[in-house]
């Protein structure tokens, strides 16, 4: 406990440091997009740290203890999906300038709405932003889950307080920081992130599976990645790879960056960087199906590793470590839903200006607060963290269609009636086919929902714009 209470000490004095010397409160362009200037080093770093740390590296480790190397899936697809990401990046970071776009929302409404229809922009924002505030609130609960998850370990209490805790510390420190914060922070927690790596989970797995050779007890579909079935395995890179282009996460670091050229690098490395730890953190899970069994919680496969692999000293570095990771993924998730519950929801209009900084400030410092109580009230209710990661991640595939629509044509105003459409249809059947794996997991597993809706999404937005097209020819 002595050693665990010293590096929290360590580590928020630091960040303490570094927060109240870079971060310029008043500043809303720093706020926002931390003044458009971002170079390749921080924002490969925070991509990172929100692709691979945090809810991310601990729902992984859970995964592969569930499933294997399903988990390996993913990863994959976002290495494919980045480097689609890398095609469009110069584009939308020069859009993002030129328009004074903060958002990838506020993106989608300049593309499909206009003022000369203040009704269907409304409907179009809400539809827009309230999906995605809606899907940030799984990947949000997933850290909460996590965090109280070590909490509870580290310093022996209930779930239930630890959770508020976690959702306490991130609340705060989103609200004072905004994005300028949540870069300086994840520089600090990529590094911690890689030292555990080496530190903790490379020599823990190598040592429990005597140099990988003790994979071959497991079964067959842990190792072949089918645990989920081959549609979700042959899904991942189909649908989910392009869903890296329209995160909003994503777009906030790629409208930032310095330029068309450090965004475009940012995508190639961050793409690559990210694929060992997806192998790495599964690898760690499996390695405690080998130890242990069947008989642990899946979100406790974290902590009982560390311990096992740790000294006091270094177990108190790697739970400081994991919970600064945490946080990372944490505050960025609830800054990216604040801020577009705020700047699109809200009904900030294109035409209006950034002059009243304080109440931007302070709306967004409010819906971060009211956000992070919904989160924490699904981290109580669904505490599966598998689930709430995976359906996260996921859902938002719904969004690709039409995004794709957008940044390959220049004129998709006449389609915007459809787009909305596309949005819903496929929002919904992501949520039929999610409670029906949910409440009968031996008919359909809830973590394919993202397939169907995907595709109905996709089909709706094809036909419409080939009706809309036949009808203009004829």
């Amino acid at each position: 406990m002595s050693w665990l209470i010293f590096w929290i000490v360590i580590y928020l004095m630091l960040i303490l440091f570094l927060t109240t010397r870079h971060v310029k409160i008043g500043d809303i362009e720093n706020y926002l997009v931390n003044n458009r200037k971002t170079r390749t080093f921080p924002l490969v770093a925070t991509t990172l740290a929100t692709f691979v740390g945090g809810g991310t590296s601990m729902g992984l480790m859970a995964m592969g203890y569930e499933s294997g190397f399903a988990a390996v899936g993913i990863g994959v697809a976002y290495v494919i999906g980045f480097f689609i990401l890398a095609r469009f990046a110069p584009q939308m970071n020069r859009t993002g300038r030129a328009e004074k776009i903060y958002s990838f929302p506020q993106f989608l409404n300049s593309r499909y709405t206009t003022p000369e229809n203040p009704g269907f922009a409304k409907l179009f924002s809400s539809v827009v932003s309230g999906v995605n505030v809606f899907i940030f609130f799984f990947l949000l609960a997933a850290q909460f889950v996590a965090m109280a998850s070590l909490l509870k370990f580290a310093f022996v209490i209930d779930y239930i307080p630890a959770a508020i805790i976690s959702c306490l510390v991130v609340i705060a420190y989103t609200a004072f920081a905004g994005l300028s914060g949540v870069i300086i922070t994840d520089l600090l927690q990529f590094i911690i992130i890689v030292i555990m790596v080496f530190l903790v989970f490379i020599p823990g797995i190598n040592t429990d599976t005597e140099g990988l050779a003790r994979l071959t007890e497991l079964p067959a579909n842990f190792l072949n990645g089918s645990f989920y079935g081959w549609a979700f395995l042959i899904a991942l890179p189909l649908f989910l790879a392009p869903s890296v282009l329209i995160r909003m996460d994503i777009w906030q670091r790629i409208l930032a960056a310095k330029d068309e050229k450090v965004a475009k690098r940012v995508s190639i490395i961050s793409g690559l960087g990210m694929l060992p730890f997806y192998i790495i953190f599964p690898l760690v899970g499996m390695t405690m199906k080998l130890v242990w069994g069947d008989d642990i919680d899946p979100k406790d496969v974290t902590y009982l590793f560390i311990e096992a692999h740790s000294t006091l000293f270094i177990l108190g570095f790697a739970v400081v470590g994991l919970m600064s990771a945490l946080m990372s993924s944490g505050d960025s998730f609830l800054n990216l839903i604040a801020i577009s519950a705020v700047r699109d929801f809200a009904g900030w209009r294109k035409e209006k200006s950034l002059a009243d900084k304080k109440h931007i400030h302070k709306e967004i410092r409010i819906a971060a607060i009211i956000f992070g109580i919904i989160a924490l009230g699904m981290a109580l209710l669904l505490p599966k963290i598998i689930d709430l990661m995976v359906v996260g991640i996921a859902t938002i595939t719904i969004f690709v269609p039409i995004t794709f629509l957008a940044l390959i044509k220049k004129d998709v105003i006449r389609f915007r009636k459809i787009a909305v459409i596309s949005i819903i249809s496929g929002f919904m059947v992501n949520l039929v086919f999610f409670i029906w794996g949910t409440i009968s997991p031996d008919q359909f597993q809830a973590k394919s929902s993202f397939i169907p809706a995907f595709l109905v999404s996709a089909f709706v937005l094809f036909s419409g714009v080939v009706i809309r097209k036949n009808r203009i020819d004829s």
